[in-house]
């Protein structure tokens, strides 16, 4: 099979998605086939498939839902749970989630259990493409399942970049990785992501899997040293936020540095401990990092109780999302601090205005009518001009009223 076919506008063939309608597959979907490709997203959630084949998203993503309707409407686009798809495809994108496990060690199984799922639909010739990302070594390991099985395959790692809420644009923005063995298929993938952006990065593939580690590891080291600061600040009785803004006020060694906040989401924490299983779990930089930002909650939690007290007091929590502006909850440490104040307080009320379809979320009146005290846990604009006489532990300096708590 030739790197580029007569499949679609551009000169680029079908494109098959595997996990293709979740917060990875559907915008990249959506991106290529919006450049001319035709697009399969192969998923087996069946509420998902009928929503992106209906023109939404199932999830908040700005920009989305107006790109979908447009490729959905040119016949570039849909959503199936037929798993032959894949053979028809000129490349297979596997994007499907890698988590670690209860021992925080990364569950190689989720992409390998996919591959030999997939095997009996593949072809010889076609490119397969691992987007999420993936433990070093993995897409070596795949390259010999894929042998095992018969199939004479070229394989590329090209990891995600976007962050949530911004996919739409740093899809197109943003440089893509190209981690490919051999000159065919890093021609292959660079035709496929070149509909994107001319801005390729070329690199083997175990280079890209470190390059996706270290890109969000040195994130989540980043937010430690944050949380950290704002525990020392605020042990002192200092304004965090204060200090932050003398130090990154036009002096640009220090620009990068961030505000405090919940350090969450599917990716960082979990990409951390990914790292520290590769070096044989000798991390103790990264290691130190998750005992900061996922000690974070308990250390509000403390603060809160010997500022205000808890007993007797119903605490209202804002933003169950894991950043602000997402719907996301995966990884969320809004619910780690909800289960901790659960104990310590009367009743804990949560709210979010984009989280949708959970029992134990109120609606923000109810919160200002019931609560003694407010917590931002989520920096969602909608909480950015809230009117309360009630006390509010706001790290995120959302109100502009500083962190101190």
């Amino acid at each position: 099979m030739s790197p580029v076919s007569n499949g679609g506008e551009n000169g680029f063939g079908s494109v098959t998605i595997v996990g293709g309608c979740g917060h990875v597959g559907l915008p990249l979907g959506v991106a290529l086939a919006n450049a001319g490709a035709t697009v399969a997203l192969l998923d087996l959630n069946e509420r998902a498939v009928a929503t992106v084949n209906a023109g939404r998203a199932p999830f908040h993503e700005p920009g989305l839902d107006e790109t979908l309707a447009q490729v959905l409407a040119a016949e570039r686009l849909v959503a199936t749970g037929d798993p032959t798809v894949v053979k028809a495809a000129e490349v297979v994108v596997v994007v499907v989630g890698t988590p670690i496990d209860e021992h925080h060690n990364p569950d190689l199984a989720a992409v390998t259990e996919v591959i030999d799922e997939i095997a009996p639909s593949l072809d010889h010739g076609q490119l397969l493409v691992l987007r999420s990302t993936v433990f070093p070594g993995v897409t070596g390991y795949v390259e010999r399942q894929l042998r095992a099985h018969g199939l004479d395959l070229d394989v590329a790692f090209c990891p995600e970049r976007i962050a949530e809420g911004h996919a739409m644009t740093e899809l197109l923005s943003l440089p893509q990785i190209i981690g490919a063995r051999d000159e065919q298929a890093r021609e292959r993938a660079s035709a496929l992501f070149g509909l994107l952006t001319e801005d390729l990065v070329h690199t083997t593939p175990e280079e890209a899997e470190l390059a996706k580690l270290f890109t969000n590891t040195w994130r989540y080291i980043k937010f430690a040293a944050a949380n950290q600061f704002f525990m020392i600040a605020n042990d002192f009785g200092l304004d965090f936020e204060r200090i932050r803004h003398a130090i990154t006020h036009d002096y640009p060694r220090a620009a990068d540095m961030p505000g405090a906040g919940f350090a969450a989401g599917p990716c960082l924490f979990k990409d951390t401990m990914q790292l520290a299983a590769f070096n044989n779990n000798h991390f103790p930089l990264g290691q130190a990092s998750v005992a900061v930002n996922e000690g974070l909650p308990l250390y509000l939690a403390s603060r809160i109780e010997d500022r205000y007290g808890l007993e007797g007091r119903t605490v209202g929590i804002l933003g169950m999302a894991f950043k602000g502006g997402s719907d996301d909850t995966r990884s969320s440490l809004s619910y780690k601090l909800r289960r901790i104040l659960r104990f310590k307080a009367r009743d804990v009320l949560c709210h979010d205005p984009f989280v949708t379809g959970e029992a134990d979320l109120v609606p923000l009146e109810e919160v200002l009518e019931r609560a003694d005290l407010l917590v931002i846990a989520a920096p969602h604009p909608q909480y950015r001009d809230l009117v309360t006489d009630l006390p509010v532990v706001d790290i995120w300096n959302l109100t502009g009223n500083g962190v101190l708590t």
